[in-house]
């Protein structure tokens, strides 16, 4: 299983990140929800990101290409496999940052990747 660290998480249910979580937990990944409001998704509670995981595989991401400044160095930190950039997230630059760590950039959607068997 593959250890995600969700980045944009959402206690609100019509949002993506929220039923990314939910999924990622159903398909039997542990997760890490991190984003700017207190609460838990799926059980797991929502932290800001000052902690730094040393054991995440993949980064999904749910937060707009405006605020991808803010979490550059903690995704670094961080140091995933890969991140994943769904609809609306995508950002060339970070992309190309990410595979200068050798980090692998994926431009997909974490629910038709879990969905499909892809992920």
């Amino acid at each position: 299983m593959k250890k995600t660290l969700i980045i944009g998480a959402s206690t609100n249910p019509s949002r993506y990140a929220f039923k990314a979580a939910q999924m990622l937990k159903a398909k039997g990944h542990s997760i890490v929800n991190v984003g700017i409001k207190k609460g838990e998704v799926a059980g797991v509670e929502i932290e800001q990101p000052d902690v730094i995981h040393d054991d995440i595989h993949t980064i999904t991401l749910y937060i707009g290409p405006q605020l991808h400044d803010l979490y550059v160095d903690y995704i670094l930190q961080t140091n995933p496999k890969r991140v994943i950039f769904n609809p609306g997230t995508e950002n060339p630059a970070l992309e190309s940052k990410l595979r200068e760590n050798a980090i692998e950039p994926v431009e997909a959607c974490t629910l038709v990747l879990l969905a499909t068997g892809q992920y």
